[in-house]
């Protein structure tokens, strides 16, 4: 479990990290990053987007859980303020632990790259 202040819990902060925020995807999920100023200075925080297209909530549970898992460690890495959106997508389901992490941590990275000038 994530602690309160660690968590997206209120649907305008997870629209304002959809809607605001960079996205990078994978094959099994998508992430939204948004990275607020500097002035909020709260810690990272992380929400999980799991649709009943991933399964039933037995599955759709399992999936959270080795999310939430897999997040724990790398919210530390992120800076302060950001806002973690993590949207699992129906492949997650089948994919194992390892494929979740490897997943997760590319697009991560991917999101935190700086844009590249159209």
């Amino acid at each position: 479990m994530l602690a309160a202040t660690q968590r997206v819990r209120r649907s305008s902060d997870f629209a304002a990290a959809i809607r605001g925020g960079r996205r990078a995807g994978r094959g099994t999920l998508v992430v939204h990053l948004l990275i607020e100023e500097p002035a909020h200075a709260s810690t990272a925080r992380a929400g999980f987007v799991v649709s009943k297209a991933v399964g039933n909530a037995v599955v759709r549970n399992k999936v959270r859980r080795r999310l939430r898992d897999l997040v724990r460690p790398l919210l530390a890495d992120l800076p302060q303020g950001a806002s973690l959106v993590v949207r699992a997508l129906p492949p997650a389901a089948q994919a194992g632990y390892a494929d979740l992490a490897t997943d997760l941590e590319g697009a991560i990275a991917s999101a935190r790259r700086p844009r590249r000038p159209r």
